[in-house]
């Protein structure tokens, strides 16, 4: 690596990276609350008739897809594809269409486990006591699924942003593809792949950080669930 100008050249790099991890962090982020959503809707769909029937079943393949396929392949598929029927689509959408599904299958199963982790004798108490439906839901059940599960999504949300370097390949301009870019008007590969490595740390360390706040946040709505649940079973033995 050549030290002079240094500096220079890293301050002529950050402006356009800085631009780069803006648009890589907008479809990481889009791309997890899509994943979040549609995996909440996988899971709903997965219980429907006591886990059994169609709607089981096309869960279980788009799981089973989205899952086992490299994140590359669905991406190029999704951009290209539609391109072979005369319809093409903004490659921002795609790499946020596509990072959301792929995210989704991965959510699908997080939340099925922390659903698994509430106590099903919390639930049967509840409404043994009369308590609506709604009110299970918001006062005992979400508050414990989203505690149990809340470190496996932010462990999911940095993965989301670590993969969406690969979404260079359809011309969205994120941190990866700005770093080529830069590189290939220099050619001092050290000095430009180091400082995307640490602009990419920086960015999942945010994630983290954010994440460690929110969980700080719903320990305490979390412990307030499980304290109406075990209210709620103590007083179904009583």
């Amino acid at each position: 690596m050549n030290a002079d100008g240094l500096l220079e050249r890293l301050t002529a790099y950050f402006p356009v990276m800085l631009q780069g991890a803006g648009i890589t962090m907008l479809v990481s982020s889009l791309a997890i609350i899509v994943g979040l959503a549609l995996g909440a809707c996988l899971l709903g769909m997965s219980l429907a008739n006591r886990g059994t029937g169609p709607l089981t079943w096309a869960v279980t393949v788009y799981v089973s897809f989205f899952r086992g396929t490299p994140l590359l392949v669905q991406l190029l598929m999704a951009f290209y594809l539609p391109s072979a029927f005369g319809w093409d689509m903004p490659p921002l959408l795609v790499a946020i269409l596509v990072m959301g599904l792929n995210s989704a299958a991965f959510q699908c199963q997080i939340l099925r486990a922390g659903l698994a982790a509430i106590p099903a004798g919390q639930i049967a108490a509840a409404y043994s006591f009369g308590m609506p439906q709604r009110k299970v839901f918001w006062n005992i059940q979400l508050p414990q699924l989203a505690r149990a599960v809340w470190p496996a999504v932010v462990s999911e949300f940095m993965d989301v942003v670590k993969n969406s370097a690969i979404i260079s390949v359809i011309a969205v301009a994120d941190l990866a593809r700005v770093t080529r870019q830069i590189f290939a008007a220099n050619y001092r590969p050290l000095e430009v792949f180091l400082s995307a490595g640490v602009m990419y740390l920086l960015l999942t360390g945010a994630v983290f950080a954010l994440g460690s706040w929110v969980g700080r946040r719903l320990q305490h709505r979390g412990g307030r669930g499980r304290r109406i649940g075990l209210a709620a079973t103590g007083a179904s033995h009583v």
